[in-house]
């Protein structure tokens, strides 16, 4: 596996990867755990609590957590339990500024391998759970677009009203990613200068 940490950073909507299934790691090699790491460092850079590998380009089934200040780091993750309901706010480092309400589990049990190639088995709930199903989905093809209620769709705009709030603006899921599309045309058409 060859990659430019330097060049590595996180594929936006309508990025192609984020849409395919990702490939099944056969073989923990140091490479491969320096690219965890490195997914680990974006993460926090990008302030999320969860990352996977489709996310920065790279299709393999790997996803990193930190919902506690505890990095988790799966390869291949697989739920093996879920149970009950909840639901909550999610957004995406992929679609960013996009929030909106997504039911998912709210207790998972999931079974994978750790950074080390040995076989793990962990469970949650609560935001860990949601993180979780939130980053297997993409290593599947699916973003929290396709799970969310469109009715709660909004921007998180970083600016705050005179009461310190956060100024949230409502959006339809058609109208968001007509957004995306156009940054990406942008972004497309500056490099080609």
């Amino acid at each position: 596996m060859e990659y430019d940490m330097s060049r590595l950073q996180i594929v936006k909507y309508p990025g192609a990867v984020l849409r395919k299934k990702a490939v099944t790691v056969d073989r923990v090699t140091p490479e491969l755990q320096n690219f965890m790491a490195d997914m680990a460092e974006i993460m926090y850079e990008s302030r999320g609590v969860g990352l996977a590998a489709p996310q920065v380009g790279i299709s393999l089934r790997i996803i990193v957590v930190d919902t506690d200040d505890r990095l988790q780091t799966i390869i291949n993750p697989k739920i093996t339990r879920a149970e009950g309901s909840q639901t909550g706010v999610e957004g995406c480092l992929s679609l960013p500024g996009l929030h909106g309400d997504v039911t998912c589990a709210a207790s998972v049990t999931v079974r994978g391998l750790n950074r080390f190639g040995k076989k793990i088995t962990l469970s949650g709930e609560g935001l860990w759970a949601r993180a979780i199903q939130h980053e297997i989905d993409h290593l599947d093809g699916h973003l929290f677009i396709d799970r969310v209620d469109a009715s709660t769709l909004r921007w998180v705009t970083g600016e705050t009203d005179e009461n310190d709030n956060q100024i949230e603006r409502p959006t339809t899921l058609p109208d968001a990613l007509a957004v995306f599309e156009r940054m990406a045309k942008i972004e497309k058409d500056e490099t080609l200068v």
